[in-house]
């Protein structure tokens, strides 16, 4: 799973859409399980298409809608790349923010309800989680080689389906739980603690409406919420597009935003 955040939104929504992204990315390839954590790790991947199948995709593109509750809903593409590029615009209200990452150490950002509204590079604090949020193998293919630790932590029920409980820990300490459908293997439901305005946040997703697309299975709708809060989004896939022909302009540093158009005025001599 990604850990993905965009600067201030307002009225309310600035942590929603910072959770967002972690949400975001779990359209994209990840895993399911059995007995044992590795053997768990392996029936997921089994489950989604295969793990050469995964590690074979060059490039993915999402698009869809997003709802924060009433009046406020919005859409979001998202464009991946190997190695590790990312490009996300999501747009709420006519305003579109933008999230670029050049795979190579740079990122930069457009957040229109920002006070400085021009291209601003990632903080220190985005970089340093940019690696889990671009990679769209997610963080169980090849876990060990990315640093990751995974412990099966049981059975349990999960609405009435039995589910495996894996803990995963990454290579910052960042702690996650992800559950799995005994039976198909498929990720039914994330759990982790995200931070937003200085802040650890409890949060969880769950995952459904799983399809095939081009040999994967990707779940084609996320329902996320803060546990005890009015925190909640849900995610719609409408398009999920696998190895799709993107730009490399498209992960470079983007254009300044244009500014809005001054009103306009009436000559003196037609006054």
């Amino acid at each position: 799973m990604r850990d993905v955040q965009i600067p201030q939104l307002p009225d309310g929504l600035q942590i929603r859409s910072k959770i967002l992204f972690l949400a975001l990315f779990c359209f994209l390839p990840i895993a399911a399980g059995a007995q044992t954590a590795d053997e768990i790790v392996k029936k997921a991947l089994d489950a989604r298409g295969g793990a050469e199948k995964i590690k074979a995709v060059q490039a993915e593109r999402v698009t869809g809608s997003i709802s924060f509750g009433p009046g406020a809903e919005g859409v979001f593409v998202v464009e991946l790349k190997r190695p590790h590029k990312m490009h996300m615009e999501i747009s709420i209200d006519g305003q579109k923010l933008v999230r670029i990452y050049d795979g190579k150490g740079a990122g930069w950002t457009i957040n229109p309800f920002a006070p400085n509204r021009d291209v601003q590079p990632m903080s220190d604090e985005d970089l340093k989680s940019i690696s889990d949020e671009s990679d769209f193998d997610g963080p169980l293919v090849d876990y060990k080689a990315k640093g990751n630790q995974i412990e099966l932590m049981g059975k349990e029920d999960l609405d009435g389906k039995p589910v495996f409980r894996l803990k995963l820990t990454n290579k910052n300490g960042d702690v996650r739980f992800y559950l799995f459908d005994v039976s198909s293997f498929f990720l039914l439901k994330w759990e982790g603690v995200r931070k937003a305005d200085n802040k650890d946040i409890p949060w969880e997703s769950f995952f459904s409406d799983y399809r095939e697309v081009q040999g994967l299975k990707y779940a084609f709708k996320i329902d996320s919420g803060s546990p005890g809060t009015d925190l909640k989004q849900s995610l719609t896939a409408e398009k999920i597009e696998v190895d799709p022909q993107i730009e490399e302009s498209r992960f470079a540093k983007p254009a300044p935003p244009e500014s809005p158009a001054a009103p306009a005025t009436t000559p003196p001599e037609n006054r």
